[in-house]
Parts: structure tokens; sequence; C-alpha cells
């Protein structure tokens, strides 16, 4: 039996509530760790020229998920995508929780079109904030309101579009600019004791993926299936997991062997 040493740790995971995030939780939750799920309380509408590509838990689901959690888990809401969010979230945390001991980058902003010829300042602007810019604050203020030499660290979500994924350029660039993020700073924090590394799913089944896209992918994938949330949800407990204590900087590709 591995004892991960994550009971009674506080995780915060951004973007907790559904698909990915949710599953996530959970399995911090069945470490026996206390979760904080972040959550968007309501997406603005999108512009004249986008759709998005993601899609919001419905109101009251983080609080749900927080109670069938238990551990004393809880909601937080925040936008991401505005400049104070950051430090307001994580000084609400600890001021609720004590300290943050892993913090997962989960929340991720995804429209479309996203292809170079439809590429705007506002589109390439938007990716950016939630997907590189917001986990880079989040990390500097985790580790900023440390406790002491209390255990820490952080957690990225990417995504194979960090490679090459046609269709996605600002969401794929911003998500490779997530990946710089967590070799720099595993470097500039790892004499503190703090670990930064990051998983990048492959296809996953969140929803979105109907029965073409499944052929399509299973056909691309090496070990002939999508991912499911789950299978992102135990990489990134064991990168948190004292089985992991040597390990930083490192970017963990979950995709079946798709996208090598």
């Amino acid at each position: 039996m591995i004892n991960t040493r994550l009971a009674h740790q506080n995780v915060l995971v951004t973007g907790g509530a559904g698909n990915i995030g949710a599953a996530i939780s959970r399995a911090f939750a069945a470490q026996g760790a206390r979760v904080v799920i972040h959550y968007l309380a309501q997406d603005g509408p999108a512009p004249a020229d986008a759709e998005w590509a993601h899609i919001t838990p419905a109101a009251g689901e983080a609080d749900k998920l927080a109670d069938e959690l238990g551990n004393g888990s809880f909601a937080v809401s925040a936008d991401l995508s505005a400049p104070d969010a950051a430090s307001h979230l994580v000084e609400e945390v600890v001021a609720r929780a004590g300290s943050i001991n892993v913090l997962v980058n989960n929340a991720a902003h995804c429209e479309t079109p996203d292809t170079v010829d439809t590429l705007t300042q506002g589109s390439l602007e938007r990716h950016y904030r939630v997907n590189a810019i917001a986990p880079a604050l989040l990390t500097a203020e985790v580790a900023r309101l440390r406790r002491g030499d209390d255990p820490l660290c952080v957690v990225n979500i990417t995504t194979d579009a960090a490679r090459a994924f046609p269709g996605q350029t600002g969401y794929g660039t911003s998500k490779a600019a997530l990946e710089a993020l967590t070799r720099s700073a595993a470097l500039d924090l790892a004499a503190r004791g703090i670990r930064v590394n990051a998983v990048a799913p492959g296809p996953v089944q969140t929803g979105w993926i109907g029965e073409d896209l499944i052929a399509q992918a299973t056909a691309i994938v090496p070990m002939g299936r999508v991912g499911e949330p789950d299978d992102i949800a135990d990489a990134v407990v064991y990168l948190a997991s004292h089985q992991a204590r040597w390990i930083t900087g490192q970017v963990l590709q979950v995709a079946g062997g798709h996208a090598l």
C-alpha cells in the first residue's frame, strides 16, 4: 500500500467543479485531503466573432461537490481573467483553510475559431490571461504565503496542443507558455523545497467528443482509446504525492502515446 501523505493537506484545484477538475478534486479527497474547489460563477458572453469551447458548471455544482467530498472541503469563486483574481483567491483560501499544500492549475479558457487566420488581440489575451498568466500569479502567491517549510507543490494541467494542434493556436501556445512556466518556476523554487510539475492530457472524453471524433481519436492514439478524467486525476495525485518527492520541472504526457 502506497502512502501518498496527502491526508489532511489542503489542495486548491482551479476549475475544480466539472469534468477533469471534478475528477481531480475527487481523487485528492479519496486520499484524505481537504479540497478547495475554485469555480467561475458565471462566464461572460462570447464576443461576436468567437464561441466558448468550454462549459461553465451550473450554479451550485461546486458547493454540491464540496459537500460530497467531505474532509472540510469548500468552494470559492473567482474570475481568473481579472488582474487581481490570483492574489484575492489565494488570500481567501489561506484565510479559511490556514494554508495551501497543493495547487492544481486546471482552469482553462478555450474558444473557437482559433486558427492563425482568425487570431485577434482579444482572443490571444483571453487565452493567455487564464491559461498562462493566472497560473503564474497563483504559483507566485502560494509560494509567498507558504507557512515556514510546510509541504507545497504545484501541478499544472497543459495539453497535447502545446506541441502542435491544428486550429488551436491561441489555446496551444498559451499552454506551451504554461509548460515553460513549469520549468522556470521549478528551478526558481527548488531550493525552497517547492516542486512544480505538469500533466499534459491527450484527447479526453469530457462530453465534447462525439462518436465520429471518438473513432478518429481511437485511430491515432496508440493505446486505442480516448482518455477519461480519472486517467488525468491519477497522474496529478501521483505528482503531488510523497512518491514524486524528487520530481520537479517535468511535463508528464498522459495521452495513451498520442503526440509523442
